[in-house]
């Protein structure tokens, strides 16, 4: 008896030393789970806002970064949020930094990609005020067997590669044969699925004081985000449904 329980404690803790997992820098972390992470690029320069600390900046009572993660863990409460910039007290992510820091969307890619868990992923800026769950729901929704991954397009057709969702393993593989600096030639080769949004989505982002100011008078009046339309002429476009108001979640 005393030899069959020394052998189960031995058994334990060689299975424990197993699952233990180690996160390198650089190094893929490969443990599997299911659903969607995020690799959310917060490191910009914000010139056209002047140099602001834009992810930083409020609408309706959270920050621009804090209504990104908001509304991926809505979409998959167990999303790894990865933010590519600066660590903050808020929201609760996983915090990197590309090398050198600022260096661009590219190398920021790079270095949130290895810490991608999910068979998917979304690929977001931090400036999104009114993304929601509604809106990732229909970017995983374009995913069919043969897509490599879904973006949301303007009013001209013109891919915007920072709010889309994509496999995993395709990114990996592009990016491991890449040596460009440029995030359209790396991804435009995949041929995603382009999504269209309403009014071209003109006003989905933050990139002036303008658009800020707009984003919060619209959002702190009770607004409910960029309207959708399907587009009846070119290539094949997956409409985007409406946005709903997303309610804050808690850090994770």
């Amino acid at each position: 008896m005393l030899v069959l329980v020394l052998v189960l404690v031995l058994v334990r803790r060689a299975d424990r030393r197993r699952w233990r997992r180690v996160v390198h820098p650089g190094r893929v972390d490969s443990t599997p789970t299911g659903g969607v992470d995020a690799v959310v690029l917060a490191g910009g320069a914000a010139r056209r806002m002047g140099g602001a600390d834009k992810p930083g900046l409020t609408v309706a009572g959270r920050t621009l970064l804090e209504r990104v993660a908001d509304a991926v863990r809505a979409h998959d409460e167990d999303a790894r949020v990865i933010v590519v910039g600066p660590p903050r007290e808020s929201p609760a992510a996983l915090y990197v930094r590309e090398d050198p820091p600022g260096a661009g969307p590219l190398p920021a890619l790079r270095v949130g990609l290895a810490r991608v868990r999910a068979p998917r992923f979304a690929l977001l800026a931090a400036d999104l005020p009114r993304l929601t769950a509604a809106h990732l729901a229909d970017l995983v929704g374009a995913l069919d067997e043969t897509a490599s991954g879904s973006v949301y397009v303007d009013g001209d057709g013109r891919e915007q590669w920072l709010t889309g969702v994509w496999r995993t393993d395709v990114v990996r593989a592009a990016l491991a044969d890449y040596r460009g600096r440029s995030l359209r030639r790396l991804l435009g080769p995949l041929e995603p699925r382009p999504v269209a949004l309403a009014d071209g989505g003109a006003e989905f982002d933050c990139d002036t004081p303008e658009d800020l100011a707009r984003a919060r008078r619209d959002l702190e009046s009770g607004a409910t985000g960029v309207r959708t339309r399907s587009r009846p002429a070119g290539p094949t476009i997956w409409a985007a449904a409406s946005a709903r108001p997303t309610p804050p979640s808690p850090g994770r």
